[in-house]
């Protein structure tokens, strides 16, 4: 499609009294990856949950594929998925048994085939018959991941796809990410705190506090507009509310 994959508009959740995600508007355009930046509680897991259709928004509106989310969210759906190492998938399951009842709530056609290859892709073979609440947090973070690639979707959202990884596999995890990106064209949403993470990964930036977006922008321009030497130094300052653009936002 021409048009950005995934366009929020004015996007705010009210809590009672208390305003979570005020007016967010942005877009992602096919293809690319953005990231949502924010300290905890600036509204980044509130948003992500109304892109997913999760949560009603008090106002504004979400189109996905240019088609109203509300309107057309059973539609949707099958295109997207979801990982996070914070949800958990039900742990008395084995994995091989997890992956199969996801891949069956959506339909899939040859799901054996997909667990294999996704098995071989996140290395899970040693541990598919193993249950799911048996496995390291860093295994667990693995297995979501498998669970979000399982109907190859067009829009991928990610909330922190490399915790609790060490290292040496986190970077083989963004490896896979790339990949993916490349050889499908997928459109991809990732919450990160990692900023080395969001420079590799990342074509936009997108910065909250206090359930708005006060920054914006690829990393390289957010760094030289800060002057700053790296991604990280230019967060930390937005979040500290040392920065123009944090004063001007208040």
């Amino acid at each position: 499609m021409s048009g950005p994959v995934l366009e929020v508009e004015a996007l705010t959740k009210r809590f009672g009294k208390f305003t979570a995600v005020d007016a967010v508007s942005f877009s992602v355009a096919p293809g690319a990856t953005a990231a949502l930046l924010g300290a905890n509680g600036a509204g980044k897991t509130t948003t992500i949950a109304m892109i997913l259709g999760l949560l009603l928004p008090s106002t504004g509106s979400v189109r996905i594929f240019g088609r109203d989310l509300a309107a057309e969210r059973y539609a949707l759906l099958p295109r997207m998925n979801f990982s996070s190492p914070y949800t958990d998938l039900p742990h008395r399951l084995t994995v091989r048994e997890n992956l199969t009842v996801y891949a069956r709530l959506y339909s899939l056609d040859g799901v054996r085939r997909r667990i294999e290859r996704l098995a071989e892709t996140l290395d899970l073979g040693d541990f598919l018959k193993r249950p799911t609440g048996k496995l390291s947090a860093g295994q667990r973070t693995r297995v979501a991941l498998a669970k979000a690639l399982l109907n190859d979707p067009e829009l991928l959202l990610l909330d922190e796809p490399s915790a609790s990884l060490d290292p040496d596999t986190a970077d083989w995890v963004r490896g896979v990410i790339e990949r993916y990106r490349a050889e499908t064209g997928a459109t991809i949403l990732l919450a990160s705190h990692n900023m080395a993470e969001v420079e590799r990964l990342c074509d936009d930036v997108l910065v909250m506090a206090g359930g708005r977006i006060v920054e914006s922008g690829t990393p390289a321009a957010m760094i030289e507009r800060h002057g700053r030497s790296t991604l990280e130094e230019v967060f930390l300052e937005i979040v500290r509310g040392t920065g123009s653009v944090w004063e001007a936002a208040q």
